[in-house]
């Protein structure tokens, strides 16, 4: 293709030129082009090897041959919209239902997560009659307008809340207010959306539904207590809601001892909408929702069609199908437990040593590693996981930060991530840190690299602005014991 042998800079300045600038880039002082994957490997148009950390949207492996040639071979014989019958859409269906509780037995097919998401708003508000939503904090749920109502992430940096949306504690045992030494964090999180609930009727409002990630992801990676969904979901139901839970980010066996994220609650815990994305078609553009019988024959009740042009295509439905098919011969679910039970293991083994690592959390191939400026206030170390992450790329490991304080690595790699990548990424992780607290000792500025004539983060105290904690050598300041 000759787009590839375009010089990078010619495909930055194009970009810069026709793209918006809100449109942005990972490491945008010094862009990475990519031009081809493979597994959990992409490639610059050097020829340079990246290994991946953090792309869970080729869920299976970039590019993989099943997903690739179930794509092509349906696509030479026909794609079209679903208003004629085809086979691929109901056995489509037919295998997702066999992944989920009995009870959520409808589907819906799309082609994103943020349209899955705005469907089940309008589903729950069809059903229960009512328009309010409980979200956590610091929540993502999608980019249309509807959700950027319902994401904190977002609305916070726009038009700010709506009268409609209530925003309960995100369930951070870590940072938020009821942490590991509570005998109940449970309990307390979900008391606290029970008071946002009951704070919304005394005013009148009337609560349609409780949104949630069932691994909180953009909130950084977040696991939330053991039996706080299902209180939760008593809580919302009481009050005339349904639970969603949204699986876009987590779901497919990402999490190891389950094929969902909400399953990790119990076998008795089951959401009333579950939406799903990303993963769902290994970089093909498909999305699904599952819901109960009478949910949707109240959305079918309005007697307005639900027509997605797309949504469900003979194409898109070959794509799921052979996901699946990987999922299950290349026993990635449990290949997922594996794994990610190694990788855990030897990231704790690195916070016994490097004490700006506060926190390791995660299960499966989601796993969120804290870094921290102190022990005590567990003041998150965003300039310093800023460093990392760039000291990262110059060793050709792509890993990318999450939460408040952007000071969460958040690993959730292509399910084919090995024992052999995880004991590398560590081993590289505690060479960066080693040589991190060395410049400290000696007072060296850590700085990150940009071309010449950029101005990176790493060049504000050069520039004559006050410099940071980082540029200051103020790597970690431990407690005294």
């Amino acid at each position: 293709m000759a787009a590839d042998r375009r010089a990078k800079a010619a495909t930055l300045d194009l970009r810069r030129r026709l793209l918006s600038s809100s449109c942005r880039l990972f490491f945008p002082e010094n862009p990475v082009k990519i031009i081809r994957g493979q597994g959990q490997y992409l490639y610059d148009e050097q020829g340079r090897e990246y290994l991946d950390c953090i792309n869970n949207v080729a869920h299976v492996g970039h590019c993989h041959p099943t997903v690739v040639q179930a794509a092509h071979e349906q696509n030479l014989v026909l794609n079209t919209n679903s208003r004629y019958l085809h086979d691929n859409i109901v056995d489509y269906a037919q295998r997702l239902s066999e992944t989920l509780p009995e009870k959520l037995s409808v589907f819906y097919f799309l082609n994103s997560g943020s349209e899955a998401n705005d469907l089940a708003l309008r589903l729950a508000r069809q059903y229960t009659g009512h328009q309010d939503v409980v979200v956590l904090d610091h929540a993502y749920h999608g980019h249309l307008s509807s959700l950027i109502d319902i994401s904190p992430y977002k609305f916070r940096n726009l038009d700010g809340q709506k009268e409609w949306v209530h925003v309960a504690p995100l369930p951070d045992t870590y940072r938020g207010p009821y942490r590991e030494d509570h005998p109940d964090p449970a309990g307390a999180y979900a008391s606290e959306v029970k008071h946002v609930i009951s704070s919304a009727q005394k005013k009148g409002r009337k609560i349609a539904a409780f949104f949630a990630e069932s691994l909180p992801s953009v909130s950084g990676q977040i696991i939330p207590p053991a039996g706080y969904f299902s209180q939760v979901a008593e809580h919302i139901r009481r009050a005339g809601g349904l639970f969603v839970a949204d699986e876009i980010q987590v779901g497919f066996g990402r999490v190891g001892k389950h094929f969902w994220a909400f399953q990790l609650e119990g076998e008795d815990f089951v959401p009333d909408i579950v939406t799903m994305g990303k993963s769902i078609g290994n970089g093909h553009p498909v999305a699904c929702l599952a819901t109960t019988q009478a949910v949707s024959r109240a959305f079918e009740a309005t007697g307005v069609e639900y027509f997605n042009t797309f949504g469900g295509n003979p194409v898109s439905c070959a794509v799921g199908l052979a996901v699946l098919d990987v999922l299950k011969t290349e026993q990635l679910q449990a290949h997922a437990t594996n794994v990610g039970s190694f990788l855990m293991e030897h990231l704790s083994q690195q916070k016994a040593k490097h004490p700006i690592i506060g926190d390791v959390r995660g299960t499966g191939l989601f796993i969120g590693v804290d870094l921290i400026k102190d022990e005590t206030l567990r003041t998150p170390a965003t300039e310093e996981a800023e460093y990392l992450v760039s000291r990262l790329k110059e060793n050709y490991i792509l890993l990318s930060t999450d939460g408040p304080g952007r000071n969460i690595l958040k690993f959730k790699p292509p399910m084919c991530f090995s024992l052999d990548n995880a004991q590398h990424v560590v081993a590289k992780l505690d060479d960066i840190l080693t040589d991190m607290e060395e410049k400290v000792r000696s007072c060296e500025t850590l700085r990150i690299k940009h071309p010449p004539g950029s101005t990176g983060p790493g060049c504000r105290a050069a520039a004559g602005s006050r410099p940071s904690n980082l540029e200051q050598g103020n790597l970690v300041i431990k407690s005294a014991p």
